[in-house]
């Protein structure tokens, strides 16, 4: 049949129209705040080969997470993929997962009984089981303590579930209805998938809508291919460090080392610190979907995601590095790791596409985790989320305050009104912060100060921030940030800070406070006009002595 490439394109939109409309399915359906309100999930589906077609998601770390699951599912059950068939995996090693608390569903799609393509959706549950509630823990050892491991199991078979890995999950899980409610969310979202694609199969026929899958493949390789000879040749490095593991081992040195040709882009991870006992370590796929991100965020970041846009680009890392971790290696934190397989990336490229490029940001995902029981229903609350903060200065303006970290990309913060609703917290002050850091002629973005007060009789914290060592670089003669920190204020005055904790205790009427970093600065600080300075002061962003000693404003002057 010859080639109608008029239809190609009204297939193609429809594609990525299936993502947003599984993505949106999803996030009605799902029970907890991480997945409706923080969007801590992503969706998308791949060719019978399981090429990706399309993605819609939330976060910038599932960005190489669905077609590798797709794939291990493809490997481990050739010839026995049935229609009605589900598939579930978490794991970090064989199932194209990140860490056990991120599940992932695969549905394949079958017309006239050909497999033509995958449907598939990764979403963060708030419960998996393990040592600590939440399932994040700093202080693992290894995986068996983090939680429940679904490596790649048939979840339904020719349509009928498997009831007794449901008993499984409910019997292990401290919130079995929330769980199970975002697995059965997940299984709505991939349904909508199955017949939108079954749609574009029974009207277009088959031979148009894979033509068409092809077509969309070619273009986003051609799109990237035409913007990698728009940047500059060469090979360009730099190299960082991972703050602390859990135990306070570290810093870790990382590296990089990116070489750009007309015709490839290759990131090179090698000399990266090996695997450490902490549950800092990323996996391959979480190396993967980070190096994919900085990739298409560098070269062509308008463009619908598909798996064409990845063929130039090809990513170098030996194994059982922190980046490349091997079982039974804890991976709870393995996003605090996986931060830097893309920001190296960027602090290489940043001098030298300051246009695409800022300073260095806060970088974790300040993941905090408080678990108690709520003083009014006497239930098991946990309370999971990210942190926002500061975004470095650019070459023209001003770093962004608050906002998510690269990793997360597109997600949102829990609303104060949820939290105090669904949890036993009172969010006490919720604002951005004046932490010294990120002086330049444009300034670093600001980061925030989140106060939870205890209203159980006690609650238990954990998080594991990085950045809090090592703080965010600065570009051209700007200053680095200020550093993720937390704080619990005690009812007798005293004040502890640290940015690793496990399962910490606080008591009612205390305060967990949160600080997360001001981004880098870009240019002289001296540089920058007096007016905008001044406008800082006004807007609490820096303080008077700051404006004194970085800006060199003379207050008594003015």
């Amino acid at each position: 049949m010859s080639k109608d490439f008029f239809t190609y394109e009204i297939v193609r939109s429809s594609l990525v129209a299936l993502g947003d409309e599984m993505f949106s399915a999803l996030k009605r359906a799902a029970m907890s705040p991480i997945i409706y309100e923080t969007l801590d999930f992503a969706v998308g589906a791949t060719d019978g080969r399981g090429l990706l077609i399309c993605q819609g998601n939330g976060g910038t770390g599932f960005l190489g997470t669905l077609d590798a699951a797709v794939g291990f599912v493809l490997k481990r059950y050739s010839g026995r993929i049935f229609p009605g068939d589900i598939f579930m995996t978490n794991d970090p090693y064989e199932g194209g997962g990140t860490h056990l608390s991120d599940v992932t569903l695969v549905l394949p799609v079958f017309f006239d009984g050909e497999l033509v393509a995958f449907v598939a959706n990764k979403a963060h549950w708030t419960e998996v089981g393990g040592k600590s509630p939440g399932s994040f823990t700093s202080d693992a050892t290894e995986i068996y303590q983090e939680g429940l491991q679904f490596p790649n199991i048939r979840l339904f078979s020719r349509g009928a579930i498997d009831e007794a890995i449901v008993d499984i999950i409910r019997a292990n899980v401290r919130l079995p209805d929330q769980s199970l409610g975002d697995m059965w969310a997940q299984i709505a979202g991939l349904r909508v998938g199955e017949r939108r694609l079954l749609d574009l199969f029974a009207r277009y026929g088959r031979d148009i809508v894979l033509g068409a899958i092809d077509h969309l493949l070619d273009y986003g390789e051609t799109m990237v291919r035409r913007a990698i000879k728009d940047l500059p040749k060469g090979t360009f490095e730099a190299s960082d460090s991972i703050d602390d593991d859990g135990f306070g081992n570290g810093p870790f040195p990382v590296q990089v080392k990116v070489t750009i040709t007309d015709d490839e882009f290759v990131i090179d991870y090698t000399g990266s610190h090996a695997q450490v006992p902490g549950p800092v370590n990323t996996p391959a796929t979480g190396l993967r979907s980070r190096a994919r991100a900085i990739f298409r965020a560098i070269t062509a970041p308008d463009v619908p995601t598909n798996g064409g846009m990845f063929r130039p680009l090809r990513i170098i890392c030996p194994p059982r590095t922190v980046f490349t971790a091997e079982r039974p290696m804890p991976t709870s934190f393995y996003f605090e790791s996986g931060g830097s397989c893309l920001d190296l990336v960027w602090k290489a490229l940043a001098p030298h596409v300051p246009h695409r490029l800022p300073a260095g940001h806060f970088l974790s995902i300040c993941s905090t985790t408080i678990a108690g029981q709520h003083p009014e229903t006497g239930r098991l609350y946990v309370l999971s989320e990210p942190l926002l903060g500061g975004w470095g200065a650019c070459r023209d303006k001003d770093g962004q305050n608050g906002q998510f970290s690269h990793s997360n990309g597109e997600t949102f913060n829990i609303p104060a009104e949820i939290t105090e609703a669904r949890y036993g917290l009172r969010v006490d002050r919720y604002a951005f912060h004046a932490d010294d850091g990120g002086a330049g002629a444009w300034r670093g973005g600001r980061g925030v100060m989140l106060d939870y007060r205890v209203l159980s009789e006690e609650a238990f914290l954990t998080i594991n921030f990085s950045r809090s060592r090592t703080p965010p670089w600065g570009m051209a003669g700007g200053a680095v940030g200020s550093g993720n920190y937390a704080q619990i204020l005690r009812k007798d005055g005293s004040v502890e800070r640290f940015s690793v904790a496990a399962r910490k205790r606080i008591a009612k009427g205390e305060v967990v406070r949160l600080v997360t970093s001001t981004g880098g600065g870009y240019g002289d600080p001296r540089a920058r006009p007096r007016e905008k300075v001044l406008e800082d002061l006004k807007n609490g962003y820096i303080t008077p002595a700051q404006a004194a000693a970085h800006f060199g404003l003379d207050l008594a002057a003015e």
